[in-house]
């Protein structure tokens, strides 16, 4: 009987620790981290309340970068859709920095309705990828420098982004790990956590991209009916965008942990409706793939029993028209 007592005590501190941390008060502190091009660059950094006031923390804690989503073209680090997934993310012990990047098509969105020519093209494009990682690369290292005084394990800084922001997360964890001249300003001995993906791709413009070696744990949502960033892949001559169902196929002849929710006949919702339908999940996969170290690869594929069917192929062309048309 007095071991059940003391059961029901431990559980009781354990839920009531959980309640006071999920009520605590989120803040966010706004701070310069960059300039690059004469373009200042800033971060948000979402943490509770009782962190923010500097206290000690008992255990470092995880960070989470986010990159914002709008084809390179708009966006904002403090979009208000987001904040509900910062804050959720706060609530849980995670330190989360949104932040500012280069949009490398900002005065060339109109440009792209037309035929500009395809080696200005797969240059455009792959300048705003690369300056977007640039960006990103400079974050961490902003991240890093400041762990110790934000109470950050630097060994569990991880990246998400949604559409545009999610290529630019997939596109920073893809150079690390071969290696690329790009990621040489982060530490020699740094590697991500983990990366949370929404409707997000890898771009090459050398072939089929390839993983040298095992990248951090990844947690893809994707819709097989995306039109604006490829489920699979848009190349041509193996130039293009590599989504991910190709990312995930690379995984699996790594062994490498990871979570792929595929979603049939869905659209590019799913760039922004799992930062909060779909948020428990998230919170899980950090949980078991960054805390705990579980090595597993779970798919997740969703089919309405009701969805209507639709386009779910597409050409290099259709995606061009549905982000960049006038």
């Amino acid at each position: 009987m007095l071991i059940m007592k003391r059961i029901f005590l431990l559980v009781g501190l354990v839920l009531g620790l959980s309640a006071t941390l999920s009520a605590q008060s989120v803040v966010c502190e706004t701070l310069h981290y960059a300039t690059h091009e004469g373009q200042h660059l800033y971060l948000d950094r979402y943490t509770t309340a009782d962190v923010a006031d500097g206290a000690v923390v008992d255990e470092p804690r995880p960070c989470m970068i986010f990159a914002f989503g709008g084809g390179f073209v708009r966006g904002e680090r403090d979009t208000p859709f987001y904040t509900t997934y910062f804050e959720s993310l706060a609530r849980e012990g995670i330190v989360v920095v949104s932040i500012d990047y280069r949009l490398g098509l900002r005065n060339l969105g109109s440009d792209f309705s037309r035929d500009i020519g395809i080696k200005v093209l797969i240059d455009v494009m792959g300048r705003a990828v690369r300056i977007a990682v640039e960006d990103i690369y400079a974050a961490t290292n902003f991240v890093l420098a400041n762990a110790e005084a934000w109470g950050v394990d630097p060994e569990r800084v991880m990246l998400s982004g949604s559409s545009a922001g999610a290529i630019a997360s997939l596109q920073a964890e893809w150079l690390r790990v071969c290696d690329a001249e790009l990621a040489s300003v982060l530490p020699d001995d740094f590697r991500y956590a983990a990366v949370v993906a929404c409707a997000g791709a890898i771009f090459s413009a050398d072939g089929r991209p390839r993983f040298t070696s095992e990248p951090a744990p990844m947690l893809l949502f994707h819709g097989t009916a995306d039109s604006n960033v490829p489920y699979n892949k848009a190349s041509i001559f193996g130039v293009g965008f590599y989504g991910s169902k190709y990312i995930a196929k690379q995984l699996d002849k790594l062994d490498t942990p990871y979570w792929f929710y595929s979603a049939e006949y869905v659209d590019h919702t799913l760039a922004g409706t799992p930062l909060i339908d779909k948020c428990d999940l998230i919170k899980q996969f950090i949980r078991d793939y960054v805390i705990d170290g579980r090595r597993a690869q779970i798919r997740t594929d969703v089919v309405a029993v009701d969805a209507a069917k639709c386009k779910t192929h597409f050409t290099p062309m259709d995606y061009l028209r549905t982000n960049y048309k006038r």
